[in-house]
């Protein structure tokens, strides 16, 4: 049998409600000593259901042990995880540079262009670029421009969409579908809420 490894996952919250969420969940990692990479937090395509995205390195068992933990919290409706092949995701990075690179305009047309980066804002004393892509993308970039003095580099958490998720709007209108009528007990109504979930 293979041995596991640490791999990099993404993990997918969907909760009712985020106040006071994200500081029992960073309590939950804390304590494993596991270290977040990347968190972001957003409204998702279901109307008062927010998302969080968290990426973290673990071994595969760790990370399903981390979600069953999370789906614990009241609030929580589903916790999903994933690894970079099983999702599409973005990063987005400014890079703030002097304005004397501008002198050498070719050059940074072309450096543009390779990176997929754009000028978003120019002043006499600095420009700002923005490029979105994977970590090594962006990271790319800062590699570019450090000989032309990179003043100030920032990049963003890490937006996520699982390839193979149908939508978790979908999944939940099938969950209100089983709202427990008065025959129906609640072990039956928890096992239909567990089948509608499992994705």
């Amino acid at each position: 049998m293979e041995e596991s490894i640490k791999q990099e996952f993404t993990i997918t919250v969907y909760t009712e409600n985020q106040v006071g969420l994200l500081n029992r969940i960073a309590i939950i990692f804390s304590r494993r000593k596991i270290n977040i990479e990347s968190l972001n937090t957003s409204p998702s395509e279901a109307e008062g259901i927010h998302r969080f995205t968290i990426v973290i390195n673990e071994y595969e068992d760790v990370v399903r042990k981390l979600c069953r933990q999370i789906e614990k919290q009241v609030e929580v409706l589903k916790a999903y995880f994933n690894t970079n092949d099983e999702i599409i995701w973005q990063e987005l990075a400014l890079y703030k540079v002097p304005t004397e690179i501008i002198a050498e305009k070719v050059l940074v047309e072309r450096l543009l262009h390779k990176h997929g980066a754009r000028a978003v804002v120019i002043r006499k004393d600095y420009v700002i670029f923005e490029t979105t892509g994977h970590r090594e993308e962006t990271e790319g970039l800062i590699n570019a421009l450090a000989p032309f003095g990179l003043i100030e580099f920032v990049r963003s958490a890490r937006v996520a969409i699982i390839k193979a998720s149908s939508g978790f709007h979908e999944k939940l209108r099938e969950f209100e579908a089983y709202q427990p009528a008065e025959e129906l007990s609640e072990n039956e109504y928890l096992g239909k809420r567990e089948g509608v979930f499992s994705m």
